[in-house]
């Protein structure tokens, strides 16, 4: 199965979220109480997913707010360092900050803080974007982050009607963050809202199973998304691998062997090396299968946007390693 995505469009994708700054406790392995310097990179889940498509050699655009201040300045020239596109990136004054996180790089007993009052990205609206720049783009990711709240959230689900109407390929990302929401019922209403209007969807066990209303019912939810029309859902399950479904077939897919460093970022890097694999027209079999190299690429390094592998980097890891 492979997708005959239009690639004349002047974006390869538009990714709709959050982007913030992360700070690293330094040397790797030091708890954030004892640290005396830190690493400063880009972060949050929309920003990661950007840059893993830049690096991969697609011409990318965040959209998502961010505050007009240093933290926000940071942002915006750091993904222009990896050519993310964040001319629709609205700088907002005031109140609203761009969000912050301090990640731990150790495995065990990791900690991430994070600071999101008042967030900028959650300050997107219809405005910011207009049917023509949603059709500029092949892609349009929407991370579920986008979702929890307004105006962001009634801007998301503009940005996929549009997207619908212009045959953009569209995928959520559900990302969920419970801290976000203000119930487990109102993401499930939501995050089933933006599903029907999207072309796929992309989660883990814990995010799906709160589309399937708590319990064990996450697969099946996902198998669901497939029956009323997705293209295909994957359903992603840690250490136990992923398992695609398509219409026309379902199959697992296991994780390569690495030392991890750290238990986050795999899932922002499966998203955009998956999306970049099926741009460059790859099975979905492969697509797969090279976002699971993607992930365990990245959590073997320090940090998310600067780990994100390039074209070369990722075949020298598919090739030296091996899958569990």
């Amino acid at each position: 199965m492979t997708f005959a995505f239009d690639l004349n469009r002047r974006l390869a994708a538009i990714v709709l979220g959050r982007a913030g700054m992360d700070l690293y406790p330094l040397p790797d392995g030091m708890e954030t109480e004892s640290a005396g310097q830190f690493a400063a990179e880009i972060g949050g889940s929309a920003g990661n997913i950007a840059v893993a498509l830049a690096r991969q050699g697609y011409r990318t655009a965040l959209l998502g707010p961010l505050s007009e201040d240093t933290v926000g300045r940071f942002v915006r020239k750091h993904l222009a360092s990896f050519t993310v596109d964040t001319s629709r990136c609205r700088a907002i004054a005031g109140e609203y900050r761009t969000s912050l996180a301090i990640c731990e790089t150790r495995l065990e007993d990791s900690e991430t803080v994070f600071y999101r009052n008042g967030a900028a990205d959650l300050q997107l609206r219809a405005e910011d974007f207009d049917s023509e720049f949603i059709a500029s783009a092949t892609v349009l990711i929407v991370t579920g982050t986008a979702l929890a709240a307004e105006p962001s959230r009634s801007a998301a689900m503009e940005a996929l009607r549009l997207a619908r109407a212009a045959g953009t390929f569209s995928i959520l990302d559900v990302d969920h963050r419970p801290v976000s929401w203000r119930s487990a019922d109102e993401a499930l209403r939501t995050y089933t809202d933006a599903a029907g209007r999207c072309d796929a969807v992309v989660g883990n066990d814990e995010e799906f199973g709160v589309m399937g209303g708590g319990g064990a019912g996450g697969l099946a939810a996902a198998a669901r998304l497939v029956k009323d029309g997705r293209r295909f859902v994957v359903y992603k399950r840690g250490d136990a691998g992923s398992v695609t479904i398509t219409a026309e077939k379902t199959f697992e897919t296991g994780v390569f062997a690495v030392d991890a460093k750290k238990p986050f970022g795999a899932g922002d890097a499966f998203l955009g090396n998956l999306v970049a694999a099926l741009l460059g027209h790859r099975k979905m079999e492969q697509a797969v299968l090279r976002a699971s190299a993607a992930a365990a690429y990245v959590v073997s390094r320090r940090g998310c946007a600067s780990a994100m592998p390039t074209g070369a980097e990722l075949d020298s890891f598919v090739q030296s390693h091996s899958i569990k």
